[in-house]
C-alpha cells in the first residue's frame, strides 16, 4: 500500500515536471535561481569588503592609540628624569607639555 507523499516533497515533484515539459518556465526558472545566487554572492562580497574595512580600521586605530600611549609613557619618564635634574614644575610642563596635576603626580609617585 503506497501513502501520499509529504506537501513539500509533492511541490517539488510538480515543479520538477513542470520545469521538464515546459521549456520557458525552466528558462524562467533558471534566470530566477541565476539571480538569486548573484544577489548571495553579491551580499558575501560586501559583507567580506565590509570586514576588511573593519579590520584595517581597527588595526590603525590601535596603532595610533599605541603611540599616543608611547607618547604619554616618554613624556612621564622625561618629566622624572627632569624632576630627578631638580627642574622646578613649571619648566617641565612647558617642555612635555604635561599638565602641572600631571607633574605634580608624577613628582608624588617618585
Amino acid at each position: 500500500m503506497m501513502h501520499e507523499p509529504e506537501p513539500a516533497l509533492k511541490k517539488a515533484m510538480n515543479l520538477l515536471k513542470e520545469l521538464s515539459e515546459d521549456e520557458e518556465f525552466r528558462q524562467q526558472y533558471e534566470a530566477r535561481q541565476k539571480f538569486l545566487r548573484d544577489q548571495v554572492s553579491m551580499m558575501e562580497g560586501a559583507r567580506e569588503e565590509g570586514l576588511k574595512k573593519g579590520m584595517e580600521e581597527g588595526i590603525q586605530k590601535g596603532i595610533e592609540e599605541g603611540i599616543k600611549e608611547g607618547e604619554a609613557e616618554s613624556k612621564r619618564k622625561i618629566a622624572m628624569n627632569m624632576l630627578n635634574l631638580g627642574l622646578d614644575r613649571e619648566t617641565i610642563v612647558k617642555a612635555t607639555r604635561l599638565t602641572s596635576a600631571e607633574v605634580k603626580a608624577i613628582q608624588q609617585e617618585k
